[in-house]
């Protein structure tokens, strides 16, 4: 069934591969809560769906996605003083998604669009993608946890040059500072990263991979012996599940693994 193009954000079925496309193409994909409330949905439905192995995350159009919808961010910013806002659930849940995600950036990602892309696990870009964190020049701060995240990823001066400046960078220049993984022409990009997409999904054991993101995020934020203790346990228990058979199994034998699906929350 082809998707409905009137949802705010499409998703389509490419093998194991569930691509997602954000998709309000007239405001460069700007993000608002309706789409927040879709792309979430979709992400819950492609965690219970055993034969969704790896998530591809782009946007309709020319871009990716401009940031916080500014029609909306107007209303907050002239509403006088502004307390919490209350969620169903964190921004930050992407983060939680244990199946590999990918974004495939195709233009502008910027403020919080980019934070959208920071939350992928791997991040495809064409060579004149725009990045900015832009939160600098709206009179606002380093928003949904990118004041943790980007550090990481580029260093500590990097990320303060980003934030500060709230300079755009392009995608030759985001693969040197390590904010991007890949860098690939427009005509090729989805291919590439579904392509990426369905390699894992191939190759690579669900479970194995959903311990791995769970495992790497943690040490971020313990030391080395911490994580080590904690992967001799892990490594321990893996070793007691089929599909650690079936991975030297299939190796031994020259044929694709036949991993199991993960199990449901």
């Amino acid at each position: 069934m082809p998707p409905n193009t009137h949802e705010t954000v499409l998703a389509e079925r490419r093998g194991p591969v569930l691509l997602l496309t954000l998709n309000r193409p007239e405001r460069l994909n700007a993000w608002n809560d309706e789409l927040e409330e879709r792309y979430f949905a979709l992400l819950d439905d492609a965690e219970a769906d055993p034969g969704v192995r790896a998530i591809v995350v782009t946007g309709a159009g020319r871009g990716f996605c401009g940031g916080a919808d500014l029609d909306a961010l107007q209303e907050v910013s002239t509403a006088g003083e502004v307390g919490p806002v209350e969620r169903a659930r964190p921004r930050t849940f992407p983060l939680t998604v244990r199946k590999p995600m990918i974004a495939a950036i195709n233009g502008a990602a910027a403020g919080l669009g980019l934070v959208e892309a920071l939350y992928c696990d791997i991040r495809f870009s064409t060579p004149d993608a725009k990045l900015t964190t832009a939160f600098a020049r709206r009179g606002l701060i380093a928003e949904y946890g990118i004041a943790w995240l980007l550090p990481r990823l580029v260093g500590t001066s990097r990320a303060l040059d980003l934030l500060l400046s709230g300079r755009i960078v392009k995608g030759e220049e985001a693969w040197a500072l390590g904010l991007v993984d890949r860098v690939v022409e427009p005509d090729a990009l989805l291919d590439a990263a579904v392509g990426y997409a369905t390699e894992l999904a191939a190759y690579c054991s669900p479970t194995s991979m959903s311990v791995i993101k769970r495992q790497v995020m943690r040490a971020l934020d313990t030391d080395f012996a911490t994580a080590v203790t904690e992967a001799d346990d892990l490594m321990v228990a893996s070793f007691n599940q089929p599909d650690a058979a079936e991975g030297v199994t299939s190796y031994l034998e020259k044929r694709p693994p036949e991993f199991r699906p993960l199990d449901p929350r």
